[in-house]
């Protein structure tokens, strides 16, 4: 499908911080003549992207005609949702002709006489250096390039063989192990690379009330790096923001709840776990807890057996079939069909563990989700779940596969049920003029 510009669309900046117009100009600099990438990394919401990849494609079209280029994101997904949907605003209300060509996913790009092609690609993972092999490029940009292969960027940028290249890449931070601050931010001379290092106050669009809101959202390693702007390691209890004295309570017996989801972590020898979350005035509280540990009873259940237990747990809580649905790790396949063939609604978890911590995280601050009594090894797991300090070490963020089956499961729950799809999180980014 190709998309004409319509010289109708008009996209009004606010006015830029002087970190955002360091950007927007870094290669007209006189200062920067010899600098070969330029990185822009620091706090969400800082208004780095929209900057970063305006400045890119203004670069590109003032100093080359006929000439490849590559733009790339975690995935071609992402790259389009949080980059390209927003420059193409951009560059058409300033008169470029803009030819998108999703079936081939690039752009060409058009204007006073000079025609240049952004290739877009998702660097998702080792085999993604694949697919930029073979294109000779002018320049290439890099959005949440922390969250790329370290093989997919060497090999991005080995491909810029044309007289006058350059990189853009912007990033959040991440572990100060990570490949990237490594290799390039603690190496900017030998790159020849300059740093831009933003903070949410250096995006004008941005309300106090929105900042306010921003910091409320995240807890320990996470406001460390969306917060401050820091590289900084993952270590101690995984959700240190856990307050027990908030965070369990026990509603009243006679409380009406609106909704009920059933989340589940399936184990064979390790724990099986049900979780029931129940809603009640914006509130979801886990109210009942199944836990059964083959390991620990030195006897492990069939799936069979395991459904037979879920019929119990749904008639001692008055639970319905029709009405309750059970979140399930996707790799349990036959336990997943077992629950089905009883008339039980399985919906696939998701299980994205870092993105799925960090959510929760903001979920627990933003009083959304809360324990109680019945919680019992919730409550023992929150104080064992620990990041694990080897990987740490390697740059990577994970937690101890130990003590996290109640964990996985409670995850599960706010990753399916509280996060807003991605659509509707998009319209409001877009609001916030980021």
């Amino acid at each position: 499908m190709v998309t004409k510009s319509k010289l109708s669309i008009r996209f009004s900046f606010t006015p830029f911080s002087k970190r955002q117009l360091q950007v927007m100009f870094w290669w007209q600099s006189p200062e920067y003549e010899d600098k070969f990438a330029i990185i822009a990394d620091g706090s969400v919401r800082a208004g780095k992207t929209v900057v970063m990849s305006t400045s890119y494609v203004r670069w590109a079209m003032m100093n080359f005609n006929g000439v490849n280029f590559g733009m790339a994101g975690k995935t071609i997904g992402s790259l389009r949702r949080n980059v390209i949907r927003t420059l193409k605003k951009i560059l058409i209300s300033e008169h470029y002709r803009v030819k998108d060509n999703q079936s081939e996913n690039m752009l060409t790009v058009s204007k006073n006489g000079n025609t240049n092609y952004f290739f877009l690609f998702g660097g998702t993972n080792e085999a993604s250096q694949d697919l930029v092999q073979g294109i000779t490029a002018g320049g290439f940009f890099f959005d949440e390039v922390a969250l790329m292969p370290e093989s997919f960027v060497n090999q991005a940028t080995s491909r810029l063989s044309v007289e006058g290249s350059k990189v853009w890449f912007n990033c959040n931070p991440g572990s100060p192990y990570h490949w990237f601050k490594l290799n390039w931010i603690d190496r900017l001379a030998e790159k020849k690379a300059i740093r831009v290092h933003f903070l949410m106050k250096d995006n004008p669009s941005l309300s106090q009330d929105t900042i306010d809101r921003y910091e409320s959202m995240y807890s320990g390693v996470f406001y460390k790096r969306y917060i401050l702007g820091q590289w900084s390691v993952a270590d101690g209890i995984v959700y240190d923001n856990f307050n027990q004295d908030t965070m369990v309570v026990d509603p009243p017996a006679d409380t009406v709840y609106t909704k009920n989801w059933v989340s589940v972590d399936y184990g064979t020898q390790n724990p099986t776990v049900y979780h029931l979350w129940s809603l009640h005035d914006g509130v979801w509280y886990n109210r009942a807890e199944y836990y059964y540990s083959g390991r620990e009873k030195g006897h492990q259940k069939t799936d069979e057996q395991f459904v037979d237990d879920m019929e119990t747990f749904f008639s001692a809580n008055e639970l319905s079939k029709t009405d309750t649905n059970l979140i399930v790790d996707p790799s349990a396949a036959s336990f997943k069909r077992s629950l089905k063939n009883r008339g039980f609604t399985v919906k696939n978890a998701n299980n994205n563990v870092v993105d799925g911590i960090r959510f929760m995280m903001s979920q627990m601050n933003a009083g959304k989700m809360k324990w109680t009594s019945s919680s019992k090894h919730a409550l023992k797991e929150f104080n064992s779940y620990v990041w694990d300090e080897k990987a740490a070490e390697r740059g990577e963020d994970k937690p101890v596969k130990e003590h996290d089956h109640v964990m996985d499961a409670d995850r599960y729950f706010a990753m399916k049920v509280l996060r807003k799809p991605k659509k509707t999180r998009n319209i409001r980014l877009y609001k916030e003029g980021l």
